[in-house]
């Protein structure tokens, strides 16, 4: 769902301490000391305040877009030889999300818990969706450039 550098996750850390949304405990585990963080009061107050206000616009970040923008400048075999790798790679990834959503087709979680789980499984299938959009696209990109038609 999220992915980001561990310079923006320590950053995010920091920024959630010194609201005071966080806090942790330093404890010894198998000779190295650890911190162990949890939420505080504040921080699910913020959280529950977060997650009831309305969704944001956000700018769309796709550097793939870019690179097809400018593929016209690449070398034809290379660039065909660059979305048959990036192809694999997104197959790899709708087929670890799709599992993930037909194990998740088979739980039957507590009733005090269905509302929170079938949010949570929606998360999931919109992101086998989106990626076998993806899967699908690249597919008919990639017979356009062998069929000479871009």
């Amino acid at each position: 769902m999220y992915s980001s550098s561990m310079g923006s996750i320590q950053a995010a850390v920091k920024k959630l301490l010194s609201y005071e949304y966080i806090c942790f405990e330093e404890v010894v585990e198998n000779g190295k000391y650890k911190k162990v963080y949890s939420i505080t009061e504040s921080g699910k107050l913020y959280f529950f305040k977060w997650i009831n206000s309305p969704f944001e616009i956000q700018n769309i970040r796709n550097p793939e877009l870019a690179k097809i923008y400018f593929m016209g400048f690449s070398d034809k075999k290379i660039r065909e030889a660059n979305i048959e790798e990036y192809l694999l790679y997104l197959t790899e990834q709708y087929s670890v999300l799709n599992i993930i959503c037909e194990e998740a087709n088979s739980i039957n979680p507590p009733e005090e818990q269905k509302d929170i789980f079938s949010y949570q499984f929606a998360a999931a299938r919109y992101g086998r969706d989106f990626m076998k959009f993806n899967v699908e696209w690249y597919k008919n990109f990639l017979n356009e450039i062998r069929s000479e038609k871009i």
